[in-house]
């Protein structure tokens, strides 16, 4: 049987395609070392998945599942974990046959989750054009939400400059430290970058480090306030203080960010008095 190449022109007609369908869940949770950042995402059975142009050579390892991947030159392979392999540039097309975890192994020091997807990912045109439309339609309104975070700044005595000049102060600034996290930060509808679940997170999980002592890490330099927050500032014995979830929090559907994390700035702003 002859095989027909997959070519970019084809694997962007398709991936056009299935854009216009639901998108299945598929959490990513960020993992770091020393020198090591692991992507890993989880996608059910029964998904055909289209992933990200990988700009380098890098080690992947299949910790869960079954998958057929499609091969650029028409054929196909079939994947039981565990497998380990290293791969070079391109974009990995495949058929979920059973749960799928799957690990992308980069060597760096960087731990800014954006700007790791710059480095190592090339997002096609056709996704980016999908990405703006799907802004477009989450626009929602957050005017309540700017209106309450005014009212809550003035009842602890601040104004808006002096937060933002205490926000932006990076003298109190840390990185996350090593680990896993469901997050990443990106441009929010809201105020500035927020804080995004890529993973699925449950109501009561820490989701990140958000004080460490006495300095702010990017949970507790970007969360954004709002009216009827998912998350709150919690206060640990030893004074460092926690990002929980206050309720279940969506992560990643298909290639689209999930929720927003939020708290509410009072609870926030009386946890640092107490801890003062």
């Amino acid at each position: 049987m002859d095989l027909v190449a997959i070519t970019e022109e084809k694997v962007q007609a398709l991936e056009s395609v299935f854009l216009q369908q639901e998108q299945a869940d598929c959490p990513v949770v960020h993992r770091f070392a020393p020198g090591i950042y692991i992507r890993e995402v989880s996608i059910p059975a029964d998904v055909f998945s289209i992933g990200h142009y990988q700009k380098t050579i890098h080690l992947n390892i299949m910790l869960k599942g079954r998958v057929l991947l499609v091969n650029p030159d028409g054929s196909k392979t079939e994947l039981v974990a565990p497998q380990t392999f290293v791969s070079g540039p391109g974009r990995k097309i495949g058929y979920i046959i059973e749960d799928m975890v799957w690990q992308n192994v980069y060597a760096t020091d960087e731990t800014d989750v954006e700007k790791l997807e710059a480095m190592f990912l090339d997002k096609s045109a056709t996704w980016q054009e999908h990405q703006k439309h799907q802004n477009l339609l989450l626009s929602f309104d957050h005017s309540e939400d700017v209106a309450d975070y005014y009212m809550a700044i003035e009842q602890y005595g601040f104004d808006h400059a002096t937060v933002r000049q205490q926000t932006e102060n990076e003298a109190d600034q840390i990185d996350f430290p090593h680990g896993g996290y469901k997050v990443m930060l990106s441009s929010s509808k809201i105020e500035g970058k927020g804080l995004f679940a890529t993973g699925n997170i449950s109501a009561g999980e820490t989701i990140a480090p958000a004080r460490i002592d006495g300095k702010r890490t990017p949970a507790g330099r970007y969360t954004n306030h709002a009216k009827n927050p998912n998350a709150m500032m919690v206060l640990l014995d030893n004074g460092d203080i926690n990002l929980v979830a206050k309720r279940n929090i969506l992560g990643c559907k298909g290639g689209n960010l999930g929720e927003e994390i939020t708290i509410d700035y009072r609870q926030a702003l009386s946890l640092a008095i107490r801890r003062n």
